[in-house]
């Protein structure tokens, strides 16, 4: 194997972890140990795919290079055509597309891109791509695997260099653009406003992909466990099974909650839609809830907001996944779905998670196992979604960008915590950690960049909605900021306190020294306060007139 298909085949794996097909893969991976007429399919399958003649092999070898024109037309008019939503969908038109090559490969050269494009067809359902490309790499004529893998790279390609014109969506009237890579300065992501704003306009709205209520809060019923809102007493909806103890203000609420996180973790319905289920969810009840029970028993003990957030975007990865592939299209998620980027089917919730700035995450081998556990128990196969690397990534994204949930200012009755400073969990918000109910991961504001003079404010009215206000007059083209820590000069604080405060809380928090520009003048103010106060302006010491047009010798030749 040529070093150049190596990385194409790398690429494409990276690519499939990113693509969202996790839940399909674990599905497909059950049927075919369990499903003696799946595996016979899989095999005759196997069989077309290798069945080439020596005749066509040589016809394609002798074909004409494919220009770059043609791949780019030819991609195009495949993504336009509908993928199949459900497995056995998909299964079937993967059996189609394959045997489709392989009559076309008979041709003879004229027929290389057609045959090509059915093989890709037949990429985009198979669960495993890096397998099925393994495979005809084996199986394919040389000139045909080409066209096929340069269909792939500019497919990731046009995914990962496009992802900006699809997200943030549109109506958010907000853009994401890159600043910085010169000289030391390090690239980083910034939101842009698209449209002018007012002081006190609201920029843009966005609910959070997955949040979590406080610890002190969560199980005692003021709460929803889902929104936030606040629960009057005897109006309180809770689940019939729940080891976890939430209610919740709504029953769409208790819906969305249950079947994005709550049911994988603390309930035991069965985690594939009824109509893939097949009973395959009532044969592990017993081990599910025995991993259930130790896994509350840690999270009750050791969790913090970020190991909770990050164990929920797993369940809301599956749900969302399990979801797109039910023929069930009502569900409680199918809004989020279709919102994800506007309406198109291009990039799921890994997309938006991998494009995310993260600090180093604080998980333990047991963590880790007992979530394997829970998982592996819910649906055989779904483990291999936890590994201690990439679990720790996820949990230091959800520490970096989890913003404190603070309805109409926050509270004052939050228990203060008992833990060192430095090892403090902290979100942003303006109002400061210490007043939040709850926190929450929102992918739109991940990007809004810290500034103690900040353009903008997260506002919550009475639940986790955001709403993005603007401080000032905003021009199209401005980057919009917001304050992470309270950045406030309090009663009694010098400016050098004030400014110490919020840049050690900045530093701990998220590990950046904050150079925004009211830190930079204040430090300028400070200076110049100094230097009156000290009476002096300038160097003003004097020589002696004589002295004043005394030659500077120079170093130069004589």
């Amino acid at each position: 194997m040529s070093s150049s298909r190596t990385t194409s085949v790398l690429t494409v794996a990276a690519v499939t972890v990113l693509g969202g097909l996790f839940a399909y893969a674990v599905y497909f991976d059950y049927k075919r140990r369990n499903d003696s007429d799946f595996r016979k399919k899989l095999r005759k399958d196997k069989k077309k795919v290798t069945k080439q003649s020596e005749q066509a092999k040589a016809a394609n070898d002798a074909a004409a290079v494919v220009s770059a024109a043609e791949i780019k037309t030819a991609l195009l008019k495949v993504r336009e055509e509908e993928v199949p939503p459900t497995p056995d969908e998909k299964e079937a038109y993967f059996m189609m597309q394959v045997q489709v090559g392989d009559q076309l490969l008979q041709k003879g050269p004229n027929f290389l891109l057609p045959a090509a494009m059915a093989f890709f067809r037949a990429l985009r359902v198979y669960p495993s791509p890096v397998e099925f490309i393994m495979m005809l790499q084996q199986t394919l004529p040389e000139t045909v695997f080409k066209v096929f893998m340069e269909m792939v790279n500019a497919d990731v390609a046009s995914r990962v260099e496009g992802y900006y014109d699809y997200f943030p969506p549109k109506r958010m009237n907000v853009s994401v653009q890159h600043v910085g890579g010169q000289g030391n300065q390090a690239t980083k992501k910034i939101l842009i406003a698209q449209k002018d704003f007012a002081a006190g306009d609201v920029i843009y709205m966005e609910s959070p992909v997955v949040v979590a209520l406080d610890a002190d809060l969560e199980g005692n019923g003021t709460h929803c466990s889902y929104c936030f809102k606040r629960v009057e007493e005897g109006s309180a909806i809770a689940p019939e099974n729940d080891k976890l103890g939430s209610v919740f203000c709504s029953q769409e609420c208790k819906d969305k909650a249950y079947y994005s996180w709550q049911n994988l973790y603390f309930a035991l319905d069965p985690v594939l839609p009824p109509d893939l289920d097949m009973g395959m969810g009532a044969m592990t009840t017993d081990k599910r809830d025995a991993a259930q029970n130790v896994y509350l028993e840690w999270r009750k003990a050791k969790a913090k907001q970020a190991n909770i957030l990050g164990a929920r975007f797993i369940g809301k990865q599956v749900a969302l996944e399990t979801q797109k592939m039910s023929k069930e299209k009502a569900g409680p998620l199918a809004r989020e779905i279709e919102q994800m980027a506007d309406g198109k089917d291009l990039y799921g919730i890994s997309d938006h998670i991998e494009r995310l700035r993260f600090v180093e995450g604080h998980v333990t081998d047991e963590e880790v196992k007992l979530l394997r556990e829970v998982l592996g128990s819910a649906l055989p196969g779904l483990e291999q979604s936890v590994q201690e690397n990439n679990h720790a990534v996820l949990v230091g994204k959800m520490a970096y960008n989890a913003i404190g949930v603070c309805p109409n200012g926050g509270r004052d009755d939050k228990p203060a915590s008992t833990e060192r400073p430095e090892d403090q969990e902290r979100t942003r918000t303006p109002h400061g950690t210490s007043r939040q109910v709850g926190s929450g991961v929102y992918f739109v504001s991940s990007y809004i960049a810290h500034s103690c003079d900040p353009s903008a404010r997260p506002v919550f009215e009475s639940n986790n909605e955001l709403q993005l206000i603007a401080n000032r007059d905003i021009k199209k083209g401005d980057e919009i900021t917001i304050a992470w820590v309270d950045v406030t000069q309090h009663e009694g604080e010098s400016t050098e306190e004030a400014r110490r405060g919020r840049r050690v809380e900045l530093a701990r928090g998220w590990k950046f020294k904050c150079e925004c520009e009211r830190c930079v003048a204040e430090v300028v103010e400070d200076i110049e306060k100094e230097d009156a106060e000290l009476g002096v302006q300038q160097d003003e010491s004097k020589v002696e007139n004589v002295m004043r047009h005394e030659r500077v010798p120079d170093n130069g030749p004589d």
